[in-house]
């Protein structure tokens, strides 16, 4: 399939920060896996990213998503605190338009995905855990 019509697909160049966090991801991978666990993330280990980082647990059956870690700065630019909170209770707006259905790609594709908007660009990132796809890696870089 062309990557042309993947929806969200990466770019052929990451701006700098995102491309830091996907290279950390990458390194986290273990043996032939073709991606992480989750419990392997440390976001200290990107101190100076941290406040544009977030993971979100993906639920199955039925697919849900809710905001488990979210950077300061990405709270501040939301405007309120959206820690613990589901996808599908809050208006998603920047920075995170358009933030479900990247994660439910995300989670079909079992890859990597990208989305960029008008002031800002985002990255998911697949994470295994419990038998399935359950944390997903985020990273928004402000244009």
């Amino acid at each position: 399939m062309p990557a042309s019509s993947v929806p969200f697909a990466l770019p052929k160049a990451l701006d700098k920060n995102l491309a830091r966090v996907f290279a950390y991801w990458e390194g986290l991978e273990r043996a032939d896996n073709d991606m992480p666990f989750w419990d392997d993330v440390k976001l200290s280990a990107l101190p100076d990213l941290v406040d544009s980082l977030l993971l979100i647990d993906a639920f199955v059956l039925p697919e849900r998503f809710r905001f488990r870690t979210v950077g300061k700065g990405l709270a501040q630019r939301y405007g309120e605190a959206v820690g613990g909170k589901f996808l599908d209770e809050l208006e998603l707006r920047a920075p995170f338009g358009y933030l479900r259905a990247q994660c439910s790609a995300t989670v079909e594709a079992r890859a990597p995905t990208y989305h960029a908007d008008a002031g800002y660009s985002r990255v998911l990132l697949p994470m295994w855990g419990d038998g399935h796809i359950s944390m997903l890696l985020g990273a928004v870089d402000w244009r």
